[in-house]
């Protein structure tokens, strides 16, 4: 059987075999240290609360497949031997959760259960079990989901149909073959798990990997680039970056892995794709998978990282031409920092400084989403932060705008008199040096703003109280309100021509 040493990784040899030196290894126990303040970690308890959770639920997924067997009339013994199981994908399964985050599941059944039964009797199953709060299913979305809190852990529960009689719990659904005779919900609920078994096995050192990948995802948003709806990136593309770094560096340590990252994407050459292994020119299963030389769409995608398991996918279609350039500035900047800390020269407190968004711009726009009650609101919130990028790209195509950088990180409401359920999240702007310009938004504001009322009516999701105010905001505005210095609603003002 081939060795570590002898296994090569990725799509190239690595940069570096070297071995860890005695002051990489202290440093990157100073690493976890300094991530231990940022509640990074969960303590053995909760991670046995976990452990039992997930227990429960694999237990109760069982008994229905079987019950839902019995009610399709098939012999007990027959019932008692279908199997099912549930998996775990996403920051959970890459063991980088941090403490109290959610976990994201899938239920895998066998070919007698149908998406129907999941929705329905699986559904008020669940609705029995007094564990079971916050339950909700969200069946017509892009990859169905059942969403609970069950005993104090928020869970995600996605369902795939298998075209096998029996799933015992030995399946690997890393093999392809799984994904015959699939429709395509199921196989996307299948990815999650697929990707993120397929990274695990495509690094060379696990622990040194989580290590640095809890590192980067906690960088990530402090610097205000975590988030796949904004244009950014989401936790898988980020495990991927992290990934590949570790195979071009197999035995490195994750304080120098770190430097490496930023020094890897600081200067890669975008639109080169990041791939972890080599993508198969063989499409037997037919489905869509990424290909530029192909699919014409795919060739304007800006930062391309790409699934590792079939079918693959770029995981980052989002990104704007505007985040593109304001992560690829942070690889800079985290360059810097890593290697000044490297040097011993700082602590790694100062890797996790918070952005400065709101010192860096003169100028912002304020998207601010309001709704009557807290469920409504909470609709009309996650219709719109899925569209914002949309306002991004409307600016971005503006002549006089070179830059729009949205943080996402979302307020609530800054006083009584604004309502209870009220969101903001904000834009910044740079201009183009341009003498005595003004700066029309009206039409980019208003194109916007379209859109969302136009997908809310079209979904029938639009009430009466879901309302949408797209406003201009100087930064003297908002370090006012942020030294609460100002308390009034009227700290906004509309002003679609900005003079220059």
């Amino acid at each position: 059987m081939m060795s570590l040493q002898e296994r090569t990784f990725g799509i190239t040899s690595p940069i570096s075999l070297g071995q860890p030196k005695a002051i990489d290894l202290e440093l990157s126990k100073k690493l976890e240290d300094a991530m231990k303040l940022y509640s990074v970690f969960e303590s053995e308890e909760n991670l046995n609360h976990r452990m039992d959770v997930l227990g429960k639920i694999n237990i109760l997924v069982k008994a229905w497949i079987t019950g839902v067997a019995l009610h399709k009339n098939m012999p007990e013994k027959a019932a008692a031997n279908v199997g099912g199981k549930v998996c775990t994908f996403g920051s959970y399964r890459l063991g980088v959760h941090t403490k109290g985050a959610d976990i994201d599941t899938l239920c895998i059944a066998p070919r007698h259960v149908e998406r129907s039964d999941f929705f329905t009797s699986f559904y008020d199953l669940l609705k029995e079990q007094p564990e079971v709060k916050e339950l909700r299913a969200v069946e017509e979305a892009y990859v169905p989901v059942i969403k609970m809190t069950f005993d104090g852990i928020e869970l995600d529960m996605l369902f795939a149909r298998l075209a096998y009689a029996q799933c015992p719990e030995s399946l690997d659904v890393r093999d392809e073959s799984i994904l015959k005779n699939l429709d395509q919900k199921c196989v996307r609920s299948l990815n999650g798990s697929r990707v993120t078994d397929e990274i695990l096995h495509l690094v060379p050192n696990v622990e040194n990997f989580r290590m640095s990948l809890r590192a980067i995802k906690l960088w990530a948003k402090k610097r205000g680039i975590y988030s796949n709806a904004l244009g950014f990136l989401g936790g898988v593309s980020w495990a991927m970056l992290v990934a590949r770094v570790c195979q071009l560096y197999p035995n490195t340590a994750p304080a120098v892995l770190l430097q490496k990252f930023f020094l890897v994407y600081s200067k890669w050459d975008w639109p080169q794709p990041i791939l972890l292994k080599q993508m198969s020119t063989d499409n037997k299963l037919g489905f869509p998978v990424w290909d530029p030389r192909i699919n014409p769409s795919d060739r304007f995608h800006l930062m391309p990282i790409i699934t590792p398991a079939y079918p693959q996918q770029n995981s980052t279609f989002n990104v704007t031409t505007s985040t593109r350039a304001i992560m690829i500035e942070e690889f800079k900047e985290g360059l810097d920092v890593t290697t000044v800390i490297l040097e011993q020269l700082e602590s790694w407190d100062r890797l996790f400084e918070p952005s400065n968004f709101f010192q860096r711009y003169r100028h912002y726009i304020v998207i601010i989403a309001k709704a009557d009650n807290q469920e409504h609101h909470l609709e009309w919130v996650g219709l719109v932060e899925s569209k914002i990028r949309l306002l991004v790209q409307n600016l971005e195509r503006n002549p006089f705008i070179e830059l729009a950088h949205v943080t996402p990180e979302s307020f609530g409401p800054l006083n009584e008199t604004e309502g209870k359920h009220v969101t903001k999240w904000f834009v910044g702007l740079v201009f183009k040096k341009i003498e005595n310009a003004n700066v029309d938004l009206t039409f980019d504001i208003q194109s916007f703003s379209d859109t969302i009322y136009r997908q809310a009516a079209m979904i029938k999701m639009l009430k009466e109280d879901m309302y949408l105010e797209v406003k201009h905001v100087k930064r003297f505005v908002i370090l006012a309100v942020k030294l609460k210095k100002i308390f009034s609603v009227n700290m906004y003002f509309t002003v679609t021509f900005i003079h220059m």
